[in-house]
């Protein structure tokens, strides 16, 4: 197959960019892959909202810049945070012009939240589902553009490069350059070559590398892995957002996210005893940056020795609260919690990876005619930390810069015919599921207890032992059965384990997300971990 512009992934970094491009080029053909249906994205579960400037009055552009540079812990690239800040608003507003509703007051005023770390009410949301319907309107509006083609179940199994073509591709290699992929097409179980012109990866986080997480099943870190293999640049992996307050409800994957708005409107964080201890750690109490509340709760569940600790929603207007969180208001009561009467057990999960696969201000990645935005990019925007609300901006700003940039070198760009096909003689059909499912359970299981909310050079050293052996034991299965989903998700979240864990190792400090008890004392001396 043959495409000129090639977008893998669905959510709203990617079909941002693959409207853009189609409308731009009407007689060229954009093809969107997802690996699952076309709505099951990361993009999907984002409850709080969009952050922008958009009440000029009390609000601007240099306060969101300020909040976005105090929450990224001194990493921040402010060239960055100020292009996002202020080109914000004006994808918001294209978005609206999708036909995306966001909640408005009695007024008809747009209803602005407040989320932690922002210093004035920026936020915009629809209920407690803003993801889904952003989502929606794209989805809507993607099928007035006959020139996309959207293709669902359909596995990226690896970039392809020089290196398909047998030439030695190594991280000095300067001109390495995308010509495509290679597929498994899940209705055919064949691997298949797709060739694009211009590829774009927005394949989202790498939250199931956890065991807890508020990722959905889909989220192992595909692009970030598939980038690494074909010896691009990653960088700052180290650092992988725990959202604070998860639904504690034990065994249950993905966590039911209890969005940080519940806390903006007035919800308060307690532990076993009732007490709220949010002011012991930070004068901003309960609305304090991500990564200073998700510590503060590992603290108080470790001081106790439980497993949870509690949101407070009691006292908050019942009437306000449901319009405001419906889903979250349901969700509780099938589990028998009435929020108005008892209180949310919560506990953090991995939710968002800040690092990812390095680009610059155009989107545009160490790998030629290969560009990457929305959450498997590392831009430079959140640093160490990423300022709630926040992501859902970033992938539209950068979906945007993408077509900008990719629009002007499409013309100049052949398709490369030589590519072999994929080759899988000597492979066989796999003879135990349980191979691939136990050592899934096993990375899991080593991340969550060695590369925590709380790292020590000790347990840094025996998860990389143990990643090293999951990573061999993998690679010889890969190498001798035939392909499956689950194979090629178990080997990209090793792949994700390694970075995490080895842009751990080099930072010898604690700052934003990653806080090791042996380097309490943040320096000057380590800013970007490229890998």
């Amino acid at each position: 197959m043959q495409t000129d512009i090639l977008v893998i992934g669905s959510g709203i970094a990617g079909l941002t960019y693959a409207l853009k491009t189609a409308t731009h080029f009407p007689e060229k053909k954009v093809m969107v892959i997802t690996k699952t249906q076309a709505d099951e994205t990361n993009t999907k579960y984002a409850q709080g909202g969009i952050a922008g400037v958009w009440d000029e009055e009390k609000d601007s552009y240099t306060k969101h810049i300020d909040d976005t540079l105090i929450a990224g812990d001194g990493l921040c690239n402010e060239h960055i945070v100020e292009i996002v800040v202020k080109e914000g608003p004006e994808r918001i507003k294209e978005i609206i012009g999708y036909g995306a509703e966001f909640d408005k007051d009695e007024k008809g005023e747009y209803s602005l939240g407040k989320e932690g770390g922002h210093s004035e009410n920026r936020i915009l949301h629809h209920k407690d589902v803003t993801g889904k319907e952003m989502e929606r309107a794209l989805l809507a509006q993607l099928k007035l553009v006959p020139n996309i083609e959207l293709v669902n179940h359909c596995f990226v199994v690896d970039i392809i490069t020089q290196h398909h073509l047998g030439y030695l591709v190594t991280k000095s290699t300067l001109d390495i350059t995308c010509y495509g992929v290679y597929v498994l097409n899940l209705h055919t179980n064949q691997i298949e070559k797709i060739l694009a012109k211009i590829t774009l990866l927005a394949t989202g986080g790498c939250g199931q590398a956890y065991r807890t997480t508020t990722n959905p099943q889909i989220a192992t870190g595909d692009g970030i892995a598939m980038v690494y293999r074909a010896k691009g640049k990653i960088e700052n992996m180290e650092f992988i957002q725990f959202h604070p307050t998860a639904l504690y409800e034990p065994g249950v994957s993905p966590s039911f996210l209890i969005t940080e708005a519940v806390r903006g409107d007035g919800g308060i964080l307690r532990n076993k005893e009732g007490q709220a201890f949010m002011e012991n750690y930070d004068p901003r109490k309960d609305l304090a940056p991500r990564d200073i509340v998700a510590r503060a709760i590992d603290n108080e569940m470790k001081r106790s020795g439980t497993e949870q600790v509690y949101l407070d929603c009691t006292h908050m207007d019942k009437e306000k609260f449901i319009h405001h969180f419906p889903n979250i208001y349901e969700k509780c009561l099938r589990i028998g919690i009435d929020v108005m009467k008892q209180m949310i057990p919560v506990a953090p999960a991995a939710h968002y990876s800040c690092g990812g696969i390095k680009t610059d201000e155009w989107g545009r990645t160490s790998i030629q005619h290969l560009y990457a935005c929305g959450e498997c990019a590392s831009t430079g925007l959140h640093g160490a930390n990423r300022l709630a609300s926040n992501s859902l901006l970033e992938a539209m700003v950068f979906g945007h810069r993408c077509f900008l940039d990719s629009i002007q070198q499409l013309d100049a760009i052949d398709f490369e015919n030589r590519i072999p096909d994929w080759n899988a003689t000597g492979t066989s059909e796999p003879s135990e599921m349980i191979l691939i499912t136990q050592s899934k359970k096993e990375l899991q299981q080593i991340m969550s207890d060695y590369v925590g909310i709380v790292r020590t050079d000790v347990r840094l050293e025996r998860a990389m032992k143990r990643l090293d052996l999951l990573f061999a034991e993998t690679e010889t299965l890969y190498r001798s059965t035939k392909l499956s989903p689950q194979l090629c998700e178990l080997r990209n979240i090793i792949s994700v384990g390694y970075l995490i864990v080895k842009g751990a190792q080099f930072r010898k400090e604690s700052r934003g997300l990653h806080f090791n008890t042996d380097h309490k004392n943040r320096s000057e001396l380590l800013q970007n971990v490229i890998l």
